[in-house]
């Protein structure tokens, strides 16, 4: 994950977490709620999004015989 990406993530993941400290603080009117709802649901999406492609990067590490290979993170392998 590059610096900057991290960064992001994060920065979303924050943003994401005060509007969910907000909503259940109940002081915001209801328009409000909808707009902080809204807004919190497409920003679950995009970390969702990062998190699913993060995933398909990920590497394995397969020994066959005396080689060690790499191979994709895939739907496969996810019960490993």
């Amino acid at each position: 994950m590059t610096e900057k990406k991290k960064k992001d993530f994060e920065k979303e993941l924050a943003r994401l977490e005060e509007i969910v400290s907000t909503l259940e603080k109940g002081t915001v009117s209801l328009d409000e709620s909808i707009k902080l709802f809204e807004e919190g649901v497409k920003i679950a999406s995009d970390l969702k999004k990062y998190l699913d492609e993060a995933k398909r990067k990920i590497e394995i590490i397969v020994k066959e015989g005396d080689v060690l290979k790499t191979k994709d993170f895939g739907v496969e392998n996810e019960g490993i």
